[in-house]
């Protein structure tokens, strides 16, 4: 029985031949294809992946690279401007945070002139500022006046042109002016303290001992705020 299912196949494959043929190569076809897909094809991934990788690694290096170049260091000094009745004007260098009393000690402390009620030793100092140490007998509202209005007080700040400020120049540059000695640079002094400033230049004709000759001259050589 068995002989004769046997022989009945291999008559039906001799008649058959064609369509055994493309069965077979379909089959090798089809487990080629299954090998490609699970041993072939994942490794071929792995190879086109890892270009990607190294471009997407590139770019995000370049991103941290760019952003540290572009974050501005922060600064750890600060550079402040002492003037007035200290030992060393001049301008110093401190540590961020730093105090108007750190600033004095450096300019070597305050003189015997020196108003320590014009500044605040705990007061915290800023980038570029400028301190001033009035004397005690200078008049501390004029001081405040001329700081409230982001000026130097204490100084004539003279202009572009070299004249003198009459509303804050000391006696010694009012007695630079040609003309003007010691009591009229004391008297320019007392009249701008009693009348709170100048605010023309004409009101020195108000002073002691000013004409008005002298007062045309003296417009060419001062000025006001």
């Amino acid at each position: 029985m068995r002989n004769q299912y046997l022989e009945k196949c291999r008559k039906w494959i001799s008649g058959h031949q064609l369509l055994t043929g493309l069965l077979g190569s379909l089959l090798v076809m089809a487990t080629a294809f299954v090998v490609w897909t699970q041993v072939l094809s994942p490794q071929e991934e792995q190879v086109a992946e890892a270009p990607l990788l190294s471009l997407v690694e590139e770019v995000s290096n370049d991103k941290v690279e760019e952003s540290a170049e572009e974050r501005p260091e922060s600064s750890t000094e600060i550079m402040v401007d002492i003037k007035g009745a200290v030992k060393k004007e001049g301008v110093y260098s401190l540590a961020t945070g730093s105090r108007v009393t750190d600033v004095i000690r450096l300019a070597g402390g305050f003189t015997a002139e020196a108003d320590k009620k014009s500044v605040n030793l705990a007061q915290k100092l800023t980038d570029e500022e400028v301190i001033y140490v009035a004397t005690v007998d200078e008049d501390l509202s004029l001081i405040e006046t001329t700081a409230n209005r982001g000026e130097t007080p204490g100084t004539s700040k003279a202009g572009d042109d070299g004249k003198v400020n009459l509303n804050r120049a000391s006696a010694a540059e009012l007695q630079a002016i040609s003309g003007i000695g010691e009591k009229r640079a004391q008297d320019i002094i007392a009249y701008r303290e009693a009348e709170g400033g100048f605010t023309s230049v004409d009101e020195l004709i108000n002073v002691s001992g000013i004409g008005a000759k002298t007062l045309e001259r003296l417009k060419t050589e001062v000025c006001i705020d």
